[in-house]
Formats: C-alpha cells, structure tokens, sequence
C-alpha cells in the first residue's frame, strides 16, 4: 500500500458545478475541508476541456499544501496533465492497469464496483487504492444507479483489505450505519455541498469517524 491510501479515510467530498457555481468551487471545496473532508474528486460532466484543467490545478492548489488528495473523476488523461493525485474510474472509463500505467504506481486510482462482489475482487487484485460501493440510499445525482445494501459492504470488509468507499444519498443521520458496516470513506455531494453552512455539514459527517 503506497503512503497516500494510508490517508484514504473519513468524508470523501465529490464537487457538483451546480452547487458550487455561485460561492465558487475553491471557496466551498475549502469550507469542506475545514469541516473535515479529508479527500476531495473533481467531478464536472459538463465543463469544456480548458475550464477542467483551470478548475483541477486551482484545487491541487488548495488541496496539496493541506496534505488532501485530489482525484480526478473518469478522465485519467486530466489527472496526469495536472499532477492531480489520481483518478477515479466508473465502469466505462477505462481500465485500472492503463491508468496505473498513465499515472504511475502511487498515484490513488478507485474503481467503482457498485453492487458487485465479483468486481471488488478483480478490482482488488489489479490493485484498485480504494474500491467504491453503492448506491446506499436514494441519491439526487445518480436517482438510477443499482442499489446496493450494506450487507455488501460487511462481506466486502471481511474479504478484502483495500479501503472500501460509501456512496449514494448519503447524509450524516444515515452514515452511521455504513461507517458501522466497514466504510473506510463516506463519499457525499448534495448532504455537504447542498446546504448553506458547508463546513458544518461536512464536520456533522466527518464526526461519524471520530
């Protein structure tokens, strides 16, 4: 395990360019932090190649001095032209071997393996720093994606040792429950970056590690 997946714990912040448009994406990425995020994804569907580059390297900016990853969402190609921390793969990005390649060996590159055991497994024999689960609970962002119950993570936690991320509608009255299941990292959008005291809600989340 390289010295970064050491870190990989607590609240995993994914930003949302709805959310963030009107305070700015650094000023709210950095309220997340004060409140406790202790690893933060790039995450914008929407933008154009320039502004993702101009918004990854302004939060590498914020996020390296303070000791936070800053993984980039799907686009490992983004996240070597940045020096970002890594990458983070959905079943349609890529593979994890060409990103380890990509980005070198201790670079934090997560797969998501939604509902899957089976892909857990794969994922972690190729190596996957954390393996991300999910989701748990009705999400805003994905209202579609599989669920997953958090029996999985337990059966996920028992067998295998690389650190296992939450997602999916969670909040900080319902996370208690997967931190409880075996849930290295509580990946939250709308329950931090949704309400109008950031920090706040970040520090309500990142206490269920406490």
């Amino acid at each position: 395990m390289n010295k970064q997946t050491q870190i990989l714990s607590g609240l995993y912040l994914l930003t949302d360019h709805h959310l963030t448009d009107k305070v700015g994406i650094v000023p709210a990425v950095a309220a997340a932090i004060q409140g406790g995020a202790r690893i933060i994804q790039y995450r914008n569907k929407y933008a154009n190649r320039e502004r993702k580059l101009w918004e990854i390297r302004d939060l590498i900016t914020l996020c390296r001095p303070l000791g936070i990853p800053l993984i980039v969402n799907d686009e490992a190609d983004l996240a070597a032209e940045t020096g970002a921390d890594g990458v983070h793969l959905g079943a349609e990005d890529g593979t994890l071997c060409d990103a380890r390649k990509l980005l070198g060996e201790e670079a934090i590159i997560g797969v998501s393996c939604y509902n899957s055991l089976d892909r857990a497994r794969v994922a972690a024999e190729q190596g996957a720093s954390y393996i991300a689960l999910g989701r748990f609970f009705p999400s805003q962002t994905k209202p579609n994606a599989i669920l997953a119950t958090p029996d999985l993570l337990s059966a996920a936690k028992a067998e295998l040792e690389t650190p296992l991320v939450a997602i999916g509608g969670i909040d900080a009255d319902n996370g208690k429950a997967l931190v409880d299941a075996g849930a290295d990292m509580l990946a939250v959008i709308h329950a931090v970056l949704g309400t109008p005291e950031i920090t706040k809600s970040a520090a309500e989340i990142a206490a269920l590690y406490e």
